[in-house]
């Protein structure tokens, strides 16, 4: 299978000609509920699941980032359902991240304005890279500190235990609750990628592949979209594989990355949806 490809497919066609184990990373914003109209476009989420539990190496990681509709009153708990359906399938629930946004889409009337979606970060087995964010001030920096902290086992006894060691420097790790301005010059600073009806922001593809990843590992985008994990697996030195179904963003996708790499390096053939296994290249 090539590598650095956009295939305009299903992505259960793509991922059907992937190996077993082959794949360090997916980072993903599924089309979900009825929340965008994707051309017409939905998906098989069981059958997508259990795929990417197959291609996805021991010690890889998929990061889903999912919300809510809300029907008659109700959110649906789309989120929910498939965060218990990928531990059916085999993978770790292994942490539980809150992507914020920088406002609502649309202020509610009768409830807190929702300004955030989740990020299920999907491990098959114990993550093999974690390059941990290091960007949170610490507020108890520069002055009198303590390596040890105190607090109760599950029978309510204090106890104390060592703290991590950088928590006595200027910066520590960053919480699992990310932070990220939307919209026109936030998300990307590429006009061409606001035609796909909903972006993801780059930052947020990029940290996650920091992350989770390391320089010439495989990154996959089952439902590429814009090209955004893409795009920043290819600025920060890993290989990549993006399937879209819809020709239209596949061809927005291509722009994209084609603006961040030598043109005498990549070539267009435009194809159709009906020929076997079609990429952009």
């Amino acid at each position: 299978m090539e590598l650095n490809k956009i295939y305009h497919e299903n992505c259960l066609d793509t991922m059907k000609c992937m190996p077993d184990n082959f794949l360090d990373l997916a980072v993903t914003s599924p089309p979900y509920d009825n929340l965008r109209n994707y051309n017409g476009y939905s998906f098989d989420f069981e059958n997508t699941a259990k795929e990417l539990y197959r291609v996805t190496k021991q010690g890889g990681v998929v990061v889903w980032v999912v919300g809510d509709a809300t029907v008659n009153g109700s959110e649906t708990g789309t989120s929910f359902k498939q965060a218990l359906y990928f531990i059916q399938c085999g993978f770790n629930l292994h942490d539980t991240m809150i992507y914020e946004k920088n406002g609502p889409a649309y202020p509610s009337q009768n409830k807190y304005y929702q300004i955030f979606e989740y990020m299920f970060i999907l491990s098959k087995g114990k993550p093999k890279t974690f390059n941990p964010i290091k960007d949170r001030k610490n507020l108890w920096f520069g002055q009198k500190w303590s390596k040890t902290r105190s607090r109760r086992n599950k029978e309510g006894v204090l106890k104390t235990q060592d703290w991590y060691k950088d928590e006595g420097n200027e910066y520590g790790v960053r919480f699992n609750i990310w932070r990220h301005n939307v919209g026109a010059g936030y998300s990307s600073k590429d006009d061409i990628a606001f035609k796909h009806p909903a972006i993801f922001p780059e930052k947020l593809a990029e940290d996650h592949i920091l992350s989770w990843s390391n320089e010439g590992d495989l990154i996959y985008d089952p439902f590429g979209g814009s090209g955004t994990t893409c795009k920043m697996a290819l600025i920060n030195n890993r290989n990549w594989i993006m399937s879209e179904i819809s020709e239209k963003y596949s061809e927005i996708a291509h722009e994209r990355i084609l603006m961040h790499h030598e043109a005498k390096t990549i070539g267009y053939a435009k194809t159709k949806l009906n020929n076997d296994h079609p990429v952009l290249f």
